[in-house]
C-alpha cells in the first residue's frame, strides 16, 4: 500500500496549514554487501523463461512488455513454507531483510475456493458472482491504471456491483482503453477483515503474525490528536490488511511500501510480475534532486531527469497462484498482474524492520519541516503544525509513533514478567525470554534517537493535545485499558503460536481463562500491573520509556 503524495493530502487534511509539494522518500543508505544479494540471484536460464513470459503480455498501461526496458540480474529465491521453520525465515530473510516467495501455505484458505472459479490448464479464475452475492461493499477504492495521478494511478470510489458490471463488460469486449468505463480498474486496498470479520477467507502465516501494525490498529487508533483524527483519516488507518483485484494488465507503478513496512502478498488466483530494486540502488531511480522516484519502468525513462536510473539492477519473480511473496522493508517495487488475478496483502513492521518506521518519518519530518520553516515565527505552535503535516503526508507523527511503542514496551516487559516468575516451569528459558529482550532492545535504540528531538522538549511536551498528553503518561492507566489488554493478549497469543504451533496454543488458551491476559500466566491472582507500575508510575518522552526498558530488563 501507498500513501497519497504529500501535497495532495496535505490539502485535503489539514486546514489552516501551510500546503506541501512531494515528499517521496529519500533514498535510504546502502545496508547490505553484494555477497547477502547473491543468496537471491538465480542461474541466467530461468531469467530467460521470466522474459519469454514478459514478451507475450498484452497492453494496459505499464503492462505492455514490462520488465524489457530494465537490466535483470536475478530473480527471488522460492522456499517450500512447508519445510522453513519460523527461526530459519527470520535467519534467512527478515532479518537480513530479503525477499522470498513461499509456497504451500495457502492450502486450506477458505478464499481459494469460494472466490475462484476452475479455468484451463489446472488455472483458477477469479468468481466475480460470489462476491457480488456476498460482499455487497457500498464503495470500494479502485485505481485507474490508465490514468495518472501525481506519483499514483488516480484512484476512485465506487460500488462493489459497478467494479464487477465494468469488470464483466471489459472481460467481453476485451476494451482496455476510452471513457472509465473501459478502462483499466484495480481494486486496491480494500480493507476486507474490517468489513467482513466473520467470514474468515485466510489465516496469516505463521511467518507473518508478529504484525504490531495490526495487532495495534485492532484496539488503538492511529491518532489521537483531534485536529488530525477525522472520521475519514481513521478509516483508512482501519487496518492495513487489504484485498486487490484486478484484470489482466493491472498494474501498481514503482513505489516502496507505506512507513517502509514489511508487506506479504498472496495470489489466491492468477499469476503477477514483480520487479524489485535493493534499498543500497534506490537513490539510482530518484531525480537530480532526490526528491521523486521514477513512475514507470517502463517507459522511456528521461536520463537528464533521472541520471543514474540506466545504473539500476532489478530483481524480478514471476508469482504463481497460490504463492506468497514477502517484500521487505525499502524495496522498491512495481508489479504487473499478467493474468486477471485476486490478491490478499498485508503491511506489517516488528522489532526487525521498526528502524526503518523511525528512520522515514525522521526524513519525512525534516522535509516537513523545511517547507514551512519561514512561518516559524508567526506561528504559535510551530512543532504542533510539523507534526500535523507529517501525520497528513506519512500515515503518522512523533507522537503516534511514540504512543505505539510504549504499549509494545509495556506488553514485552509484561511477558518477560512471566517468564522470570512462570507458574509453569517450561516457560522459564532464555530461548522464551529471547524475542521479548530483543524486541525492547530494538525499540530502546529507537527511543534513545527520538530523545534529542525537538517534538520532545520539555517546552513542546507541554503544549501536545491533552489527547496525546493522556495517551502517554499514565502507566497504571495504561496498563488497566481494556484497548492496552487487547493488544498485550495479542501479542502473548502471536508468540505462543510462534513458539508452540496451533495446537499446543489452543490448549494453552483453553488453560488461562482466568486472571492475567498472558498466555504464559496461569495465576487467577496475578499482580503484574502493581510489579510494572512499580518500576515507573509515569511515562512523559522517550528518556523515561529507555529507563524503563533498562529497569526491566535489569529486573
Amino acid at each position: 500500500m501507498e500513501l497519497w503524495p504529500s501535497s495532495v493530502v496535505a490539502g485535503l487534511c489539514l486546514q489552516g496549514a501551510t500546503s506541501m509539494s512531494s515528499t517521496t522518500q529519500k533514498p535510504s543508505p546502502p545496508l547490505r554487501s553484494s555477497a547477502d544479494m547473491s543468496a537471491i540471484l538465480l542461474p541466467l536460464s530461468q531469467r530467460l523463461i521470466s522474459h519469454f513470459l514478459l514478451d507475450q503480455m498484452d497492453g494496459g498501461g505499464g503492462g505492455a512488455g514490462a520488465g524489457s526496458r530494465v537490466k535483470v540480474v536475478g530473480q527471488v529465491e522460492r522456499v517450500d513454507g512447508r519445510s522453513l521453520t519460523y527461526p530459519e525465515f527470520v535467519d534467512r530473510f527478515m532479518k537480513p531483510n530479503l525477499p522470498v516467495v513461499l509456497t504451500g501455505l495457502t492450502s486450506s484458505w477458505r478464499s481459494c475456493e469460494d472466490w475462484t472459479l476452475a479455468g484451463t490448464d489446472g488455472r483458477r479464475r477469479p468468481n466475480l458472482d460470489f462476491f457480488a452475492q456476498n460482499f455487497p461493499s457500498p464503495l470500494v477504492q479502485v485505481a485507474d491504471c490508465s490514468s495518472r495521478e501525481f506519483t499514483d494511478h488516480k484512484r476512485l470510489e465506487i460500488s462493489m456491483q459497478e467494479f464487477i458490471d465494468i469488470s464483466v463488460r471489459n472481460s467481453s469486449t476485451g476494451s482496455s482503453n476510452g471513457d472509465c468505463e473501459a478502462s483499466l480498474l484495480y481494486l486496491k486496498d480494500w480493507h476486507f477483515v474490517k468489513e467482513y470479520p466473520d467470514y474468515v477467507a485466510y489465516t496469516t502465516p505463521t511467518f507473518f503474525v508478529d504484525d504490531w501494525l495490526n495487532m495495534y490498529l485492532d484496539s488503538h487508533p492511529m491518532h489521537r490528536d483531534p485536529d488530525i483524527a477525522n472520521h475519514k483519516n481513521e478509516i483508512n488507518c482501519a487496518d492495513y490488511r487489504f484485498v486487490y483485484m484486478g484484470a489482466k494488465g493491472t498494474w501498481t507503478p514503482l513505489h516502496a511500501d507505506v512507513f517502509r513496512s514489511y508487506s506479504w502478498s498472496a495470489n489466491v488466483c492468477g499469476r503477477k510480475l514483480w520487479l524489485f530494486l535493493e534499498p543500497s540502488q534506490s537513490h539510482l531511480i530518484f531525480d537530480r534532486n532526490l526528491r521523486s522516484p521514477v513512475y514507470d519502468i517502463n517507459d522511456d525513462v528521461s536520463e537528464k531527469q533521472f541520471p543514474d536510473f540506466n545504473k539500476a539492477e532489478w530483481i524480478e519473480c514471476i508469482q504463481e497462484q497460490n504463492e506468497i511473496i514477502f517484500v521487505p522493508s525499502g524495496w522498491y517495487h512495481q508489479v504487473h498482474n499478467l493474468e486477471d488475478t485476486i490478491s490478499i496483502n498485508h503491511n506489517w513492521f516488528n522489532a526487525y524492520n521498526l528502524h526503518w518506521v523511525w528512520n522515514l518519518l525522521h526524513e519525512d519530518y525534516k522535509v516537513a519541516k523545511e517547507y514551512i520553516e519561514d512561518i516559524r515565527d508567526i506561528c504559535d505552535d510551530f512543532e504542533g503544525l510539523c507534526q500535523r503535516n507529517l501525520a497528513a503526508n506519512t500515515g503518522m507523527n512523533f507522537y503516534d509513533f511514540f504512543i505505539f511503542i510504549t504499549r509494545f514496551v509495556l506488553a514485552n516487559v509484561i511477558e518477560l514478567y512471566h517468564i522470570r516468575e512462570p507458574e509453569d516451569a517450561k516457560f522459564n528459558s532464555t530461548e522464551t525470554a529471547h524475542p521479548f529482550v530483543y524486541n525492547l532492545m530494538q525499540i530502546r535504540d529507537v527511543a534513545s534517537k527520538m530523545i534529542s528531538k525537538e517534538a520532545f522538549s520539555t517546552k513542546n511536551l507541554c503544549i501536545i493535545s491533552e489527547e496525546n498528553r493522556s495517551a502517554m503518561s499514565d502507566v497504571t492507566k495504561i496498563l488497566k485499558d481494556d484497548s492496552f489488554r487487547r493488544l498485550w493478549m495479542s501479542l502473548s497469543e502471536a508468540y505462543a503460536y510462534i513458539g508452540r504451533g496451533q495446537r499446543s496454543f489452543d490448549q494453552m488458551r483453553d488453560l488461562n481463562q482466568k486472571g492475567c491476559l498472558s498466555v504464559a500466566c496461569l495465576k487467577s491472582d496475578c499482580n503484574v500491573v502493581d510489579d510494572i507500575s512499580f518500576l515507573m508510575l509515569e511515562i512523559h518522552g522517550p528518556e523515561d520509556l529507555v529507563r524503563l526498558i533498562d529497569a526491566a530488563l535489569r529486573e
